[in-house]
This record gives structure tokens, sequence and C-alpha cells, in this order.
């Protein structure tokens, strides 16, 4: 499938206008995060004698990698460079036709839950990053999911408990700063390790965010930026989430102080906001009045579903916040607390609780994808509702609040064919939502 092109897996946008809207709405916000033709300014090449050294992790890596390096190759075609990064299986970049091939090598890794792959791979690349003298630029390329794929465990962790750990604050329902304030204090490259090595090189990070507020220390567990804590941040965040952990890992991470990493240069290329301010954009175009709810909802996501559910019915109700026709649009990172038994990601899980709230209000059409096409772990980028899906699924038989209750929401929309497919979308800036209300 064409990358950032997205179908509902039974063609139901097509009989639709207000799914095709929500759809169209999807397409800008994933056109405008792709990271071709965002990287000026570009730095200054290094003295002669100096090298230029690639670097990178997360799901967008290999595509980010590519367009620097078109950026560059057109800047300064005299210049060579090198590097590797690592992202997700089936996420790897192939240049663009004509193009010549890349200098920048793909290694590929697993995620959420890392894998020995990510381990050699991260191995391979801090040898890189340590190789790199004071004479030479390495330039950092970031995006979300490089938590798991940039994987080195501290001295006196190993992968399977730093595994372990990741999975238990997964089902816990932990957000993505918790998360990633534990990982840093097991690691041996995230916290601003990998820029420790790095230094003295002249290090830029460019930047994918995935996370509510942009926080560069919380995108991929901020491998070149300040830590977010120390080990006790650390043990409370997994005695909250009732995570214990034995005497070992507790010692490890006290041997693993954070180092005093300096803020760097460090340059955003695609936020949140921008793919909201795009779909924005996107609606206006096609008749809607947009509002922009916020760039950051966080929250378990059947209990951010009841807040918008209301907000729904508040403007078809009274024409407030604003009238119908309208998009009620959102990003961030909801949680999923797993209970049950079933599949599904937090957009599915956060639609179905909406389906349910909503329970077939005319006129209120839904959307809530991940711009990397992937939900939760999941082949799906998210799904879709409208008034009908609550009537549809009881015409099949299906109990949606009992599907709700197993956690089992990719199970309901597949059944119903509402699921949207992207395949991978080589970007990622975290959850999509839109929500689109007719007059009725």
């Amino acid at each position: 499938m064409k990358r950032g092109s997205v179908h509902v897996s039974k063609g139901l946008a097509q009989a639709d206008t207000r799914r095709g809207q929500c759809l169209s709405l999807f397409e800008a916000a994933l056109g405008v995060a792709l990271p071709d033709g965002r990287f000026e300014p570009l730095p200054e090449p290094p003295q002669v004698g100096g090298r230029v050294i690639v670097l990178g992790a997360g799901k967008a890596a290999a595509s980010m990698a590519l367009a620097f390096e078109a950026a560059w190759r057109e800047r300064y075609p005299d210049v060579s460079l090198e590097g590797l990064v690592i992202t997700r299986y089936g996420h790897e970049a192939v240049p663009k036709a004509g193009l010549p091939a890349s200098q920048i090598k793909q290694l590929l890794a697993a995620h959420p839950v890392p894998d020995e792959a990510g381990l050699e791979a991260t191995r391979e690349l801090m040898a890189l990053a340590q190789s790199a003298k004071a004479e030479d630029l390495v330039v950092f390329l970031l995006s979300g999911g490089a938590s798991a794929l940039l994987v080195a465990p501290a001295e006196g962790v190993s992968l399977a408990e730093k595994q372990a750990v990741g999975k238990a604050l997964l089902k816990a329902g932990a957000n993505i700063e918790a998360m990633n304030t534990v990982r840093q204090a097991l690691s041996a490259v995230k916290g601003g390790r990998l820029a420790e090595l790095i230094h003295p090189a002249h290090l830029v990070t460019y930047a994918i965010s995935d996370v509510p507020g942009d926080v560069p220390a919380v995108i991929g567990s901020g491998p070149t930026s300040p830590a977010l804590g120390d080990t006790a941040n650390a043990e409370a965040l997994c005695q909250r989430f009732g995570i214990a952990l034995g005497s070992g890992l507790r010692e490890a991470m006290k041997a693993n102080p954070s180092p005093q990493v300096p803020d760097g240069d460090f340059r955003m290329i695609a936020t949140p906001q921008m793919a909201l301010e795009a779909a924005a954009e996107r609606a206006r175009e096609v008749g809607l009045s947009p509002m922009i709810l916020s760039d950051c909802v966080e929250g378990e996501a059947r209990e951010v579903a009841q807040v918008m559910a209301s907000l729904a019915k508040q403007v078809q109700r009274h024409n407030q916040p604003l009238s119908a026709p309208c998009v009620l649009l959102s990003g961030g990172e909801t949680t999923v607390t797993v209970r049950g038994q079933g599949r599904g990601g937090r957009n599915a899980e956060f639609l179905l609780a909406l389906a349910i709230a909503l329970d077939g209000l005319a006129g209120v059409t839904a959307l809530a994808c991940d711009t990397d096409g992937i939900d939760g772990i999941e082949d799906n980028a998210g799904a879709m509702i409208d008034p009908t899906t609550l009537s549809r699924a009881q015409a099949l038989g299906l109990d949606a609040r009992a599907y709700l209750d197993n956690n089992d929401a990719y199970s309901f929309f597949e059944a119903l064919g509402d699921l949207v497919m992207t395949g991978p979308t080589l970007t990622n800036v975290n959850d999509f939502r839109a929500i689109v209300i007719a007059p009725h």
C-alpha cells in the first residue's frame, strides 16, 4: 500500500461521506508528519578530515535517514556520510527511484518488547557513536519506538529483566513518561547516555515527536537529552504500578547514575500539533468547522472516551462549543489497563467505549488511529465508528460491553469491517482522533 494511504477493511468509507471525511483528515495528518523536506536548516559540514556520522532509532528512523541523506547530498554533494539506524521490523525504507543506494545502514528489531536483534543492533550503533572524534559531526535521528529498539541494558541488568519490566508497565497502563523514566534507569544508552558516548563530537538531534508535550527527554527515552529522573523516581514509579523489583535490579539502577548532559542542538521536525493543524486545514476545505481540543490528551482510553462523548453531545444538542457540521480533533496518548484476554490497542478501545457512550447518537462519526500505522501490537492503525455501529453489532450478535470488558476491541471492529489499515506509515506523531458531528 502507498505510504500514508488508509482504508477501512470492508470499504465502508466509500459509502459514507462522513467516514470519507474522517479518513481524509487522517491522511492530511500523516502527510505533514513525513520527514521529507524537513531538515532545513542543515548543520554545517565538519572541517576537512572530519566525518559525518548519521545514527538513529525509532519507527520513523529509516524514512528519516533517507530524507536526511537526500537533503545532505543536494546541499553538500562532495561531503560523504556514513551511519546506521535501527527501526522496527517492516518499517524499513528504500530510496526513491533514480536515487543512489543509501550509505546509511538499516537494522531491524522488535517493538514494543525489545529482542536480541535490537540488542545486537544497539551495540553496533554504540560502537560507531563511541568512535566519533571532536572534529566529527554526528546527526541523531529520533522517533517514537526508540525506547524499545535502542536497547542496551545497564550493567547487571539482563535483556529478559528489561523485557519483563516493560511488559509489566504496559499491562499496568503506565503512561509514556513513567515508562521511559524506568527505562532510562535500566539502560546504558537512554537518558543522555548516548550523547555521553558521542562527546566531544558535535551532535545534532532531529526528532519526530510522539509524546504529549514534545519533551525531548521523553521521546524515545531521551538518548541524547538529560534524564527524566533518578533511581528513586524509577523505583517509586515501579511501586506505584505494582511492579516488584528484585534486589539485583535495584542495585543495578543505583550503580547507573544519570550523566550530566547539557541541552544540545535538538531540532523538532514533526509534532502531534503539526498533524492536528494539517487536519484542521483539510477540515475547512471539506466544509467542517474544526476545533483542536489538545495535542496531549492522556488518561485511560475508556475514560477519555466518556469526556469526548460528552463534548459531542453538547455540540449536537446545544451548538456548543461550536456548531455542526464540525470536527473535534485531538492527539496525545491514552493508556489501557489490561484486565481481559482480548486483542486491541488504545485507539480501538477508545472507539469502542465512545460508541457505547454515544449509544447511536445521530450525526456522529469518529476515527481514532495511531499515526505509525500500528495500534498497540496489532496490524491495524485504528478503527472507525458511526451511528450504526452498535445496531450493526447487535445484528451480528456482538455484545459491545462484553468486548470492552475483555479488552477485545480489535475483534469487535474486525467483525464489523471497521478496522483502519495503513501498514507502516514510516512516521509517528502519536494518536490521532477525529470526531465529525453533522446536523441532524
